[in-house]
């Protein structure tokens, strides 16, 4: 089960691509496993790591300003191209809560909602202004506040975004779908009983 999520206080990661694709996040050839658990290892790999397996150190994430960040900020249409849940596996067992971007791949957004992965559309301008702001100052910290569905950045008017009241119920109390038809047990137990019985 996700873990509950209301509110995230945290410094971002500012990663400056668009596009960045399923197979970017995690590449295909760490796709053996059914556990989720080490993904995170793996995340972002071709851009973390040289060919000879030596940290890329002109990362973003292999930066230490930008260590323990749970919100990274990316750009157009993160989490296009293949379906794999993969993908939001590995940035959840990276560490993060949140992804801040103008605009996600449809299949990447729903899968990581089911997984507990929280992610909000902003304007371009908004986003852009985020991310050189994180660059300039690595100690800069965003505010989300699920509930009231707003982000509050420093130096900037806050922004609202927009969630579903399904998976706004679902990262808040910490539900997966079957978590939340779960939720409705007692009124399921209650349409059971009074159903009619057929010999």
């Amino acid at each position: 089960m996700p873990k509950p999520i209301t509110h995230i206080s945290s410094r971002c990661v500012p990663l400056n691509k668009d596009n960045v694709d399923t197979d970017q996040i995690i590449a295909a050839r760490f796709l053996k496993v059914t556990s989720r658990k080490g993904l995170g290892e793996h995340a972002f790999s071709d851009f973390r790591y040289m060919e000879d397996g030596s940290p890329n150190l002109d990362f973003v994430l292999n930066q230490p300003q930008y260590a323990h960040a749970r919100i990274l900020v990316a750009g157009h249409n993160f989490g296009c191209g293949s379906s794999r849940e993969h993908a939001p596996w590995a940035l959840v067992d990276y560490g993060f809560e949140a992804i801040i971007a103008t605009s996600f791949a449809d299949i990447f957004k729903n899968n990581a909602l089911k997984n507990g992965l929280l992610v909000i559309e902003l304007p371009e301008a908004v986003v852009s202004q985020l991310r050189r702001d994180c660059e300039a100052n690595p100690a800069l910290r965003v505010d989300v506040d699920v509930e009231a569905q707003t982000v509050a950045i420093e130096n900037q008017t806050e922004q609202s975004f927009e969630i579903g009241a399904f998976w706004k119920k679902c990262l808040t109390q910490g539900l997966d779908q079957v978590g939340y038809t779960l939720s409705f047990a007692d009124q399921i137990k209650a349409y059971e009983a009074q159903r009619p019985t057929f010999a």
